[in-house]
């Protein structure tokens, strides 16, 4: 099954996992922006990097992946939630080398900032980490290694059809029965390649590479593209611009036009809405209180 996020552990150790099958959601993300290959496949691994983050996580909220450098490709940004829906954006400029390679992409001076947003009145998580290694996964890795301290291998994998990954992470304090199955598995993982990563269902991938292990498979989870643009949010926007931009970008333009850079969704606003972002709110009417 394709857009599922699946969740599996290995009995009698204290290793858990997660496997990520985009489709559908991953050919959304691409219908409004044509990326070249290397910055589409980075974004695509990116996608389904934040669905098995959020995966792990106990949060009701939103997962933020924010990877910025001074290189060719200067912004990813991907936003997960826990209600299993994902968006995510590249901004580049050309030439573009042909490397996978992540620092020849992204520049000498690329960072990674994860950003955890619980609903509600929970207090928001940051952790910012130096793009290290060749590849986003590579780069996830250093910062569980050095920000969580929780063990945590990522593979990955993106092309113009799909994006996948899978996830082993080695959870403190649950077993001591089985000291080898943290190495046992990843060197097992190890072995998977990109085209079985984005060709395999979750079942043959998982029996493929763990059959000599006893694995316990939960019911997946479907995961789409969904935007949070709304028109609210726009004028929100236009009003933090000010009175004075907006009125100057009326009297070139005639209207506002705003693109979701997310979803292509155009948001216009005239000169009679964009009075109503500024007209003063009436106050209340309160109880009467005459006799």
């Amino acid at each position: 099954m394709h857009d599922t996020l699946n969740r599996f552990r290995f009995d009698g150790t204290d290793v858990r996992g997660r496997h990520v099958d985009l489709d559908a959601t991953w050919k959304a993300a691409l219908a409004n922006a044509e990326y070249p290959p290397p910055v589409r496949d980075a974004l695509g691994e990116l996608m389904a990097a934040s669905l098995l983050l959020i995966g792990t996580l106990k949060l009701e909220g939103s997962l933020k992946l924010e990877a910025r450098g001074d290189g060719p490709l200067s912004l990813m940004v991907v936003q997960a939630t826990s209600r299993r829906t994902v968006r995510g954006l590249a901004h580049w400029q050309d030439p573009v080398p042909e490397s996978p390679d992540l620092q020849a992409l992204m520049g000498g001076n690329g960072h990674l900032v994860l950003t955890l947003e619980p609903e509600g009145e929970g207090q928001q998580y940051q952790g910012i980490v130096d793009l290290e290694g060749g590849s986003v996964a590579a780069a996830l890795e250093a910062y569980f290694e050095r920000s969580e301290q929780l063990p945590t291998r990522i593979w990955l994998a993106a092309d113009g059809g799909h994006a996948g990954g899978l996830l082993l992470q080695r959870m403190p304090g649950e077993t001591d029965d089985d000291p080898d199955a943290w190495d046992r598995t990843v060197s097992l993982a190890s072995t998977l390649t990109g085209p079985e990563l984005l060709g395999l269902p979750a079942n043959d991938l998982l029996y493929r590479l763990f059959h000599e292990e006893t694995v316990r498979v939960f019911d997946p989870e479907y995961v789409s593209f969904r935007c949070s643009c709304t028109q609210q949010r726009v004028a929100n926007m236009l009003r933090g611009l000010g009175q004075e931009e907006v009125q100057s970008i009326l009297a070139d333009e005639g209207e506002v036009r705003v693109h979701c850079e997310f979803c292509g969704k155009a948001y216009v606003f005239d000169t009679v809405d964009a009075a109503k972002l500024f007209a003063p709110v009436p106050p209340a009417e309160g109880p009467d209180h005459s006799h």
